[in-house]
């Protein structure tokens, strides 16, 4: 699969256009090693190292369209691997201003446990001024750059952790897939008020990466 056969395809289950405007704009062979250059674009997850992967296109587009990111906003990955993910969350909430037309800038911060990837990517990551990565453990979330109005989980985890829930911005939402190390289900969290969250939980299982504590 080439990238104009992945984005039809993204367009044939209906997902919603800045989503698919974003995987058009992030080249997918840039967060990969070059060996797997010629499968950048197939919709399966690929090795990067260290035992982690990178998710399957259609997975990460179901998870960003959960988010309904807009302009401007403030975004926290965790378990942010090579950076693929953090790109396309560039894109989304807006890198400022470009050649093809003014966007209002947001923040992306992704925070990944795994030293080598952290370096892998910086690198991959270089020309997204809006994007800054930090190596540490994601259990605590992020406290310094709190709250945010979107926070994604990029890893399977057990229990979504209350110190990560309270920091969403009230009508902030979170996505992670939630269950054992081989199946989990990707639920979306929205917080309504201080102290009330809506739970919803997507039809279908899912095997991500466990979550690193």
């Amino acid at each position: 699969m080439d990238k104009l056969q992945l984005l039809q395809s993204l367009k044939q289950k209906n997902f919603p256009e800045e989503v698919i405007e974003a995987f058009s704009e992030v080249k997918r062979e840039d967060f990969i090693s070059e060996d797997l250059t010629e499968k950048a674009y197939d919709d399966t997850p690929l090795p990067i190292g260290q035992g982690q992967t990178i998710s399957q296109p259609h997975t990460i587009a179901i998870m960003l369209s959960e988010l309904n990111i807009k302009k401007g906003q403030k975004v926290l990955e965790i378990g942010s691997g090579s950076g693929y993910a953090l790109a396309l969350l560039s894109e989304l909430v807006g890198k400022g201003s470009s050649s093809k037309r003014s966007r209002t800038e947001g923040k992306v911060f992704g925070i990944e446990i795994i030293p080598e990837l952290v370096k892998m990517s910086k690198k991959n990551l270089r020309n997204y001024k809006n994007v800054k990565v930090f190596n540490q453990s994601g259990s605590d979330g992020f406290p310094e750059k709190a709250p945010f109005d979107r926070i994604l989980i990029s890893a399977a985890i057990h229990e979504i952790p209350e110190k990560l829930m309270a920091q969403l911005k009230v009508g902030g939402v979170l996505v992670a897939p939630k269950g054992s190390r081989f199946e989990q289900q990707i639920i979306t969290i929205k917080r309504i008020s201080e102290t009330e969250f809506m739970i919803k939980k997507l039809p279908g299982f899912f095997i991500f990466v466990p979550f690193v504590e």
